[in-house]
């Protein structure tokens, strides 16, 4: 059984504070609005959003998956951080312990900011697990960002 750790980033023109506010602090009310085609509410199981707390996200029939379960292991709202794990849900393929994501948000250019990204998947013991499904699972989570993006330019007092 091992761990396999994946980075990625990408660059945005919104603001560090306003994406970490809507794709972190309130992505339990603003993911289900803009992404009503795959997911279908996302709840707090335990808590409300501070470290320790599970969040539910439960996905439309057109998903290939019908929940995962995210805890909150750490938040920074001053650097725009966070740390969450994928502790329960069909995502896992019966081939995963969890997932680890790290968020970060950093100041860049102009007003915009780098989406810092780290994953760390842990295999079951005795299982492999192909890179196409761990590919396809940061191309989720890239496109998430993306919406949220988009949505922040075009509403450029959202957040703020």
């Amino acid at each position: 059984m091992g761990v396999t750790k994946i980075s990625q980033s990408f660059a945005t023109q919104v603001t560090p504070d306003r994406m970490f506010k809507a794709l972190i602090l309130d992505s339990h009310n603003i993911c289900p609005k803009l992404m009503f085609s795959s997911i279908k509410s996302i709840e707090f199981i335990q808590g409300s959003g501070e470290v320790g707390s599970i969040k539910q996200i439960n996905f439309t029939e057109e998903s290939p998956f019908k929940y995962v379960k995210h805890r909150i292991d750490a938040l920074d709202k001053e650097k725009f951080m966070c740390k969450h794990t994928l502790i329960e849900g069909d995502a896992l393929m019966d081939k995963l312990e969890y997932i680890t994501y790290e968020v970060k948000f950093e100041g860049y250019g102009r007003g915009g900011c780098m989406c810092k990204m780290t994953s760390e998947y842990k295999v079951k013991e005795g299982v492999e697990i192909k890179e196409q499904d761990i590919e396809h699972g940061k191309d989720r989570a890239i496109g998430m960002y993306e919406v949220v993006e988009a949505y922040l330019l075009a509403h450029p007092h959202a957040y703020e």
